[in-house]
């Protein structure tokens, strides 16, 4: 009786430490790794490999909108369907996981929903979408961008935090 006391005990004392683990491992995955800025807003701390990836990434957006904007313009809407479909690809395996364990479940989903919305607009456009309902889907677009930066901003990681 003892023996299966003591077994059943290690067996609930193992269950309650995989349970924590796991909780505060979700709890960082939703969180992120985070603190409040100075500004008000979410500072969101990378290491400078990290947070080069993730300015990249946002030039990329930037970069389209710009290049977008210019040729929608002109009514040359192949390149516009072009700059959109380059930034709409994402590969989520080449994100390191522990940008991934840092970064806030609210600025991954919005991340993911810009990428996607990029995508769709490319094929859409190559589908016939007129240069108005393009331009007024990029400004939707655009809202992702402007929801994240007002919210959120990327601060170096120092050590030891």
């Amino acid at each position: 009786m003892k023996t299966a006391s003591i077994s059943g005990l290690c067996c609930l004392g193992f269950a309650i430490i995989f349970l924590l683990i796991a909780g505060a491992a979700l709890f960082f995955l939703i969180r992120g790794q985070v603190q409040t800025a100075d500004d008000g807003r979410v500072s969101i701390l990378l290491a400078p490999k990290e947070r080069n990836l993730v300015l990249g990434e946002m030039r990329g957006f930037l970069e389209a909108v710009q290049t977008m904007t210019e040729s929608m313009s002109a009514g040359d809407m192949k390149t516009a369907a072009e700059a959109a479909r380059k930034v709409g690809r994402v590969d989520l395996k080449d994100l390191p996981p522990s940008l991934v364990l840092k970064l806030p479940a609210e600025v991954k989903a919005l991340g993911l929903d810009t990428h996607r919305a990029f995508a769709q607009l490319a094929r859409d456009i190559d589908n016939g979408l007129s240069k108005e309902k393009a331009f007024a889907r990029l400004g939707e677009i655009l809202n992702n961008c402007t929801t994240c930066h007002a919210g959120y901003r990327l601060d170096p990681q120092i050590r030891g935090q």
